[in-house]
């Protein structure tokens, strides 16, 4: 008897990057499972208006809280393991681990191991103001030998504001369309050879089709990374079982 793939815990933040991930979930299950398949999944979030504030007051250790109280909640939901498509709240996740009932993937850990394998060298970050200041990025990168640059602080502004003000809500506007495609040029101008969607609703108005650079969907990257680690944990158990 083939064991069950494992069960998926989000831990959400922002509504459209998690719903994405979660849409990614289902359709890519599918089509390595079977029609209408896909690993169990759970999802929880607190309001993004509590991570907001604890972002503006640069408080991690409360966005780190919230994190691990859904963590929390997910474990005792049956969740296997975690994922968290918000790329900004990654900056906590140090502060998660060690007290989390669960493991984690990391979102740019993730998208540092498709870049690596793609052959790209160096890789400009989008995302929100406060994503784009961190170090989530620029570590995951480094740590796989790849150069990274930020976009300018004009560009990181307006970069935020399209995020938070509309993308969050699900509007999208031509104009900020064409505003974020600025952004891409002027990094491949920097010498960058691909860009990340480093926020996690990017993915809905940006991809290679309309960009200058070649783009890492960072949502749809940590999803295919988890269907991987749920499908493939299954096997391994099946296996184990069977050798016994």
């Amino acid at each position: 008897m083939n064991a069950p793939p494992l069960h998926i815990g989000i831990v959400a933040c922002s509504a459209e990057g998690a719903a994405l991930c979660y849409r990614t979930l289902c359709a890519e299950g599918a089509q390595r499972m079977g029609p209408h398949a896909h690993p169990e999944i759970s999802l929880h979030t607190h309001s993004l208006a509590d991570y907001v504030a604890c972002l503006d007051a640069r408080d991690l250790d409360g966005v780190a809280a919230l994190m691990l109280s859904s963590a929390d909640k997910l474990a005792r939901a049956g969740a296997d393991f975690l994922i968290c498509p918000d790329n900004t709240i990654h900056q906590a996740l140090d502060r998660v681990v060690a007290d989390s009932p669960r493991p984690w993937l990391h979102i740019a850990q993730e998208v540092a191991a498709v870049a690596a394998a793609r052959g790209y060298r160096r890789i400009g970050i989008l995302g929100t103001h406060w994503l784009v200041d961190s170090d989530v990025y620029p570590a995951a990168l480094a740590a796989r030998g790849l150069d990274y640059a930020r976009p300018p602080q004009d560009d990181r502004l307006q970069l935020g504001r399209i995020i938070m003000d509309e993308l969050v809500y699900g509007v999208i506007k031509p104009a900020s369309v064409s505003r974020l495609q600025g952004i891409v040029e002027r990094l491949k101008d920097d010498g960058c050879d691909a860009v990340v969607l480093g926020c996690t609703e990017l993915p809905l108005v940006l991809n290679d089709g309309n960009c200058a650079l070649p783009t890492l969907d960072s949502t749809r990257l940590l999803a295919r990374a988890a269907l991987d680690r749920a499908l493939d944990t299954a096997c391994d158990l099946t296996r184990a079982g069977t050798a016994r």
